[in-house]
């Protein structure tokens, strides 16, 4: 199955507070150079915040583990549990059509979908507030037919019990999840067959359904706040639990220099301050002019398409743009047709820099042919 970008994408997307320190809290778990290997979580808590992942929401998630975008893509794009379309603001409706689950009529279950959500699978509901689609076995055969809504499963459905869920879930309610025909858990539909004096002291529901009904969140989204973020794998001074070699002692903490050595440095420090204050500011490495045009596309933010329409509207070097007053860049929000991409994005910083003859980091990542071309 052909999976793409949909057509409509939001300008930006930024992490909550909360999930901006949960991103970074789980990027910590992995040894340095290897921050790549958050990128599902990563991906994950972006579609949760979202409801589903945005082509921002992926270059975001790219930046911030210093890949680039084309491989964050082709993460989303290749596990069917990303979102890469709109989904419905109440919930998502995952049907198993798999063997067991389409002999105890998931079928039913699917035209129960069409007729009350939408023709077609991803399409929006006309209120906007379900959608839903048809997915490959999810593990609860016992329990057939069966639909994953949220974080939890609904099991042992019927087309009409499944009817009323969704004229619940539009009202507001959120329905309790697991076997929908009084089953504790996935023992035999008639009755146990062994351990049938066992008291295990079992709550109303199964353990997993239980939760879900305490905590009240079976179609809610994750936003953040639900627990305190905790890293117990970081120290109080820092340091990654795990990243020294094995068996290799700690280093032992510096011994304080004399005072008089301390005394002596920091004059040195100090003349050396002020020999290079009196100095005149060299000349710029490069200096940008009309005749010589840069390569803007070392703008983070800038693809050949934003950079041709800069090059229409005269716009041909980063000196130009590090000139830019508030006037200016509202006056080519309005060309580019990008209304508040070039502040969010920082082209007039990042301009300067590069006039200068200095680097960003991804402009580093643009010099190594490691960005992708929108």
């Amino acid at each position: 199955m052909l999976r793409r970008l949909h057509h409509e994408q939001p300008e930006s997307f930024a992490f909550t507070a909360a999930n901006q320190t949960w991103a970074e809290a789980q990027i910590t778990k992995y040894p340095d150079g290897r921050q790549a290997s958050a990128v599902i979580p990563l991906l994950w808590r972006a579609q949760e915040q979202e409801g589903w992942l945005t082509k921002p929401a992926i270059e975001a998630v790219a930046d911030m583990l210093g890949m680039a975008y084309m491989r964050v893509l082709e993460v989303a794009s290749f596990y069917f549990m990303f979102q890469l379309q709109p989904v419905g603001s109440v919930a998502h409706i995952q049907i198993c059509g798999t063997t067991s689950c389409m002999i105890c009529g998931a079928e039913d279950l699917i035209a129960v979908c069409k007729e009350k959500i939408a023709a077609k699978p991803h399409e929006l509901s006309a209120d906007g507030k379900f959608s839903w689609e048809e997915v490959e076995c999810l593990g609860a055969c016992t329990n057939a037919p069966m639909a994953q809504i949220g974080k939890d499963y609904f099991e042992d459905l019927t087309a009409e019990g499944f009817a009323q869920m969704l004229d619940d879930m539009a009202a507001g309610n959120v329905p309790t999840p697991g076997p929908q025909n009084g089953r504790y858990a996935a023992e035999p539909l008639s009755g146990l067959t062994s351990l049938k004096d066992y008291d295990s002291g079992q709550t109303q529901y199964n353990a997993s359904v239980q939760l879900a009904t305490d905590l009240g969140d079976s179609i809610k989204r994750i936003d953040g706040t639900e627990v305190p973020v905790l890293i117990p794998w970081v120290g109080k001074d820092g340091v990654v639990a795990g990243r020294a070699a094995e068996g290799q002692p700690p280093k032992p903490a510096p011994t304080p220099k004399p005072a008089a050595k301390q005394a002596e440095e920091a004059k040195k420090a100090d003349q050396k301050a002020e020999k290079k204050a009196s100095k005149p500011k060299a000349k710029a490495k490069k200096v940008a002019t009309a005749d010589a045009a840069d390569d803007l596309k070392q703008l983070k933010g800038v693809g050949p398409a934003l950079e041709k329409k800069l090059h229409d509207a005269g716009v041909t070097t980063f000196a130009q743009i590090a000139g830019w007053t508030a006037d200016d860049i509202a006056e080519m929000d309005d060309k580019l047709s990008f209304k508040g991409r070039i502040e969010r994005d920082g082209w007039v910083e990042q301009a300067k820099l590069l006039a200068e003859g200095g680097e960003t980091e991804f402009s580093k990542k643009v010099a190594k042919g490691d960005v992708y071309e929108d």
